[in-house]
């Protein structure tokens, strides 16, 4: 894949995959006869991503500014970064293993975009993981001197992994939403 395609170089799809996204540009969405549901659904499980992240990354704030209990920040980090990891493999498994390979077929014009997604995914695979040692770090530290080093590693990496999860969330939307709302979303029912 050349430079410009990879997650953390790119600042968008490569014109010749947005043809759709100029037909069906995201402020035309949501009054889309093919918006509600499945469309919907999905945009919404981005959403949650974003908040997620967003909380994520204020709770961390907050226990730097030391404006949060140690343990409710423990706590919280815990309950959301265990949700926010599960909730986005289990997204990634599923349009890999079944949405992916089904929209590659609608439009070839689109198919390469697909590969760059794909890449994507393991790019945020590592990421994940990073998030993973990071989050547990902080959990696992002892005391305020490492919970605050610890903490400071770790809003560092979620400013990396936002970075990323949003480019990804916003080029995918802009080359499956388009398919889906031209092509409908029957044959995934």
């Amino acid at each position: 894949m050349s430079e410009h395609q990879q997650l953390e170089q790119r600042d968008g799809l490569p014109e010749a995959l947005r043809v759709l996204y100029e037909v069906f540009p995201r402020e035309s969405w949501q009054t889309h006869e093919n918006f509600e549901g499945l469309v919907r659904f999905w945009l919404e499980r981005h959403v949650l991503f974003r908040n997620f992240m967003k909380t994520l990354q204020q709770d961390a704030e907050s226990m730097l500014a030391k404006s949060i209990d140690e343990t409710v920040y423990r706590h919280r980090l815990s309950q959301l970064g265990n949700a926010f990891i599960t909730q986005l493999h289990g997204h990634h498994h599923v349009e890999d293993h079944h949405y992916f390979p089904e929209l590659r077929k609608i439009d070839d014009r689109i198919s390469r975009g697909f590969d760059i997604l794909d890449a994507d995914h393991h790019e945020l695979d590592g990421m994940i993981e990073q998030f993973g040692t990071s989050a547990n770090a902080v959990l696992k530290s002892d005391g305020p001197p490492a919970l605050h080093d610890t903490t400071g590693r770790f809003v560092d990496l979620l400013d990396r992994f936002d970075h990323f999860l949003n480019r990804h969330l916003v080029d995918e939307e802009e080359l499956i939403v388009p398919v889906l709302l031209k092509n409908g979303t029957e044959r995934f029912g």
